[in-house]
């Protein structure tokens, strides 16, 4: 990672406890609802199972290069700022989040969701919801959260555990909802620092959504294994 990316991450994690203060209504409802929209489907964008079915149909039952188109898609759809707009903004009609943000956790909610229905989950699952939430947060941290106790297991063992609780359920949003937020902040410190040079801050919002949507897809991809297999 490069130190204006240590830097940024540093201080969004400083600032990610006042969830309140710097994104009102960026709530544990507010992850359920962006969760719920990208399977069912939003805007433009049909539900994820459909879409990820629709490319398992165009590479001929190959589940794996369905996967890898999945994450391809997604990845341009986070790179299109004004699209990520559109789409949070139907999300958010209610609650002051600022539209792109809450674009790019749909956007990348989708994309796991997805994923997750090739390898065989039932989107349905409140299992299945709780081990996409927690892909969502990127393979460090969602180490992090096993390692303390926060979640029981990674993913593909939360998707096929015990069954969920609210308290559980509760604990992941938040942590999701706390990563956005330190996510939101490290973003606008870079475009700040960008700035200082023609050009380059206008394409480093584009550049780190793109970037974040393809390593988080990457670490869905290995971390939901095919359902069959286990």
């Amino acid at each position: 990672m490069s130190k204006r990316g240590l830097l940024a991450g540093q201080v969004g994690r400083r600032l990610a406890p006042k969830v309140t203060g710097l994104a009102p209504g960026l709530t544990s409802s507010f992850v359920r609802e962006a969760l719920q929209r990208a399977i069912r489907g939003v805007g433009p964008l049909p539900g994820a199972a459909a879409a990820a079915d629709e490319q398992l149909r165009e590479q001929h039952g190959d589940v794996d290069k369905a996967v890898h188109e999945v994450i391809e898609n997604h990845v341009r759809y986070a790179g299109a700022q004004g699209f990520l707009t559109n789409i949070g903004g139907v999300v958010t009609a209610t609650v002051a989040i600022p539209a792109n943000i809450t674009g790019l956790a749909l956007v990348q909610c989708r994309m796991i969701a997805g994923i997750a229905h090739l390898r065989g989950y039932d989107l349905e699952d409140p299992r299945v919801r709780n081990a996409i939430l927690v892909c969502l947060l990127g393979e460090d941290d969602a180490q992090r959260l096993v390692k303390d106790g926060t979640v029981p297991a990674g993913p593909a063992d939360l998707a096929t555990g015990p069954a969920s609780d609210a308290e559980l359920d509760l604990r992941i949003s938040r942590a999701v909802a706390d990563d956005i937020v330190t996510a939101i902040m490290g973003k606008r410190l870079a475009v700040t620092v960008g700035r200082r040079v023609p050009v380059v801050g206008g394409v480093v919002g584009m550049g780190a959504d793109g970037y974040s949507t393809w390593k988080i897809g990457r670490y869905a991809d290995r971390a939901l294994l095919p359902r069959a297999a286990r």
